[in-house]
């Protein structure tokens, strides 16, 4: 499995992370299953949230972890917090919140509750999930000193942040946030399509994001692709939809020719990126998780790249 630094740390790291939003609805049995299947693939990391099956997963994650007899020692476990969940709206993989609130209080219940529920002593890393708009930069330094002082958090990071709200709260922590969380998949390019689109006006030269990428580039921060298979927000995956007959065609043609599967070309195209990217898999399935694993080491062409690029319906100007 390829390895990756978080941020410029040594901090290293499996390229590709499983994600336990969907472990809510796992068996104990079959949860131990998708751990032990990623384990043995190489992935070291595991991602979760505390909304995820509004507390079930990590709930579920705690046992499956005992069962499948990996060292906690052997994983970095990534949580998030701030969002206040709105129950009425909210079941099982499904959550919705009803605000954002990073304030002292709260982000110091949301470690301790992530801890008790997962049945672990400390984060190796604890980001801010989604902006609050009314955030006030200091309570969070504070919370944040607090949390590393206690040794109940490592390191830090932030989710679904424009470079603007990034710096907001960067200039206020004493700790460096390493990470950032976002949506980006072959079908969801849209920090990549501005650039190439410079200087033009059609729909793809819109700047959604702040120029979130070069961003990052530039400041040495992990993008944390999320959603890697996924087209829209959660309207399905990409892969085998005859909605996308080009693109499952030119994965296809990749796949046979580096003996994978299409999810792994799938996260190929993400880490062939040189932006330091690492890919969070969703899926509890354990077929799934080690065909998208071995992605990562599968090294795409640049022409190769582009002409997944060009399939998933993008041009060059």
């Amino acid at each position: 499995m390829k390895k990756i630094r978080i941020g410029d740390t040594n901090f290293t790291v499996s390229a590709v992370a499983l994600g336990i939003m969907r472990m809510e609805a796992l068996s104990v049995e079959k949860a131990a299953e998708s751990l032990k299947t990623a384990y043995d693939a190489g992935i070291n990391y595991i991602d979760s949230a505390d909304i995820y099956g509004t507390g079930k997963s990590e709930q579920v994650f705690k046992e499956a972890l005992k069962k499948s007899g990996i060292s906690r020692d052997r994983l970095y476990i990534q949580s998030k917090g701030g969002i206040i969940l709105d129950p009425k709206r909210s079941h099982g993989s499904y959550v919705f919140g009803k605000r954002y609130d990073f304030s002292k209080k709260h982000l110091l219940e949301a470690v301790d509750g992530i801890l008790e529920r997962m049945g672990i002593d400390y984060l190796d890393a604890f980001l801010l999930h989604r902006p609050d708009p009314l955030m006030e930069p200091e309570e969070i330094a504070e919370a944040f000193d607090v949390l590393q002082r206690s040794g109940k958090v490592r390191h830090f990071g932030v989710s679904n942040f424009n470079p603007q709200q990034y710096e907001l709260v960067q200039e206020a922590v004493s700790q460096k946030l390493l990470i950032n969380q976002l949506q980006f998949s072959i079908m969801h390019t849209g920090m990549i399509d501005f650039g190439i689109h410079t200087n033009m006006q059609d729909e793809r030269s819109i700047d959604h994001d702040g120029g979130i990428l070069e961003f990052a580039r530039r400041k040495k921060i992990t993008i944390q692709a999320w959603s890697p298979f996924q087209y829209g927000y959660f309207d399905g995956t990409f892969i085998d939809s005859p909605k996308f007959p080009e693109l499952n065609k030119e994965m296809q043609k990749l796949a046979a020719k580096y003996q994978v599967s299409k999810n792994a070309i799938a996260t190929a195209w993400i880490l062939r990126h040189p932006a330091n990217i690492q890919v969070v898999l969703g899926t509890m399935t354990p077929a799934h998780i080690k065909d998208s694993a071995a992605g990562a080491d599968v090294e795409l062409t640049k022409q190769e790249w582009y002409d997944v690029y060009f399939a998933a319906g993008n041009d060059l100007p």
